[in-house]
């Protein structure tokens, strides 16, 4: 089932995201925070469906989408082409990338528009989180971060969210003292006493399959290691 949407506005986040506000006649999306929809389209004479995570607060007949746009992608193009007043097909939200438990301290690691669903459940765990939660964000470099403002935010609200942002190019950047090279590289050093805590993985599939690796090994039972359904062998085939 896909519902009708229309552009209500659009918004560039960085050079290669914009953001996309899209409202539902007569439909109130109830979903958890880090969950998607699918934006259906077609391309080459045949229908495609790419699935898009709702950054908005679930409860209203809106959808809000964050999307990066690749070159040789084809839903990312489609969307960026849209203009205020086009209609696009969605389906209702849903998806396996969700908060479990708001007693729980948590974990988030994000690259890129990983972030995308990790924003809005970090921003859930800080309204109604009641342990500790961390955020390891990783990009190329400032620019490109997309939600750090709002990130920063959230992080000045409550001492109970830490955060780390990774730039994977800022060897020329004099302006970051922060951390430089890969995600999962400063994991072990940002992260302590895991046990316990629920985990949440985004990104591209290399980052994630190391990730749950590097969380197994320190202790995270596999039931508390939440991705958005990477198999192990998908860092392979990409």
């Amino acid at each position: 089932m896909t519902l009708t949407a229309t552009v209500a506005d659009i918004h560039r986040m960085t050079p290669d995201v914009k953001q996309f506000r899209l409202v539902a006649d007569d439909h109130r999306f109830e979903f958890d925070p880090g969950q998607h929809t699918a934006v259906h389209f077609e391309a080459d004479g045949e229908e495609q469906a790419r699935p898009y995570t709702a950054i908005n607060a679930p409860g209203t007949n809106q959808l809000v989408l964050t999307i990066k746009r690749y070159d040789d992608g084809t839903g990312s193009v489609y969307m960026h082409e849209r203009t205020p007043g086009d209609e696009v097909e969605v389906e209702p939200v849903e998806g396996n990338l969700h908060l479990r438990d708001p007693d729980r301290d948590a974990v988030f690691v994000a690259t890129g528009t990983g972030i995308t669903p990790l924003y809005p459940m970090v921003r859930q765990y800080a309204e109604e989180g009641t342990g500790d939660a961390t955020l390891v964000f990783g990009e190329r470099d400032q620019e490109h971060l997309i939600f750090r403002e709002s990130i920063d935010q959230l992080r000045a609200g409550t001492e109970a969210l830490s955060v780390e942002y990774v730039l994977s190019d800022a060897d020329d950047d004099r302006a970051w003292n922060g951390r430089t090279g890969h995600v999962q590289d400063h994991l072990p050093e940002a992260l302590e006493d895991l046990e316990d805590a629920d985990c949440y993985v985004c990104g591209v599939p290399e980052m994630v399959v190391e990730t749950e690796e590097l969380l197994a090994d320190a202790g995270v039972d596999e039931d508390r290691i939440f991705t958005e359904g990477w198999e192990s062998d998908a860092a392979d085939e990409d």
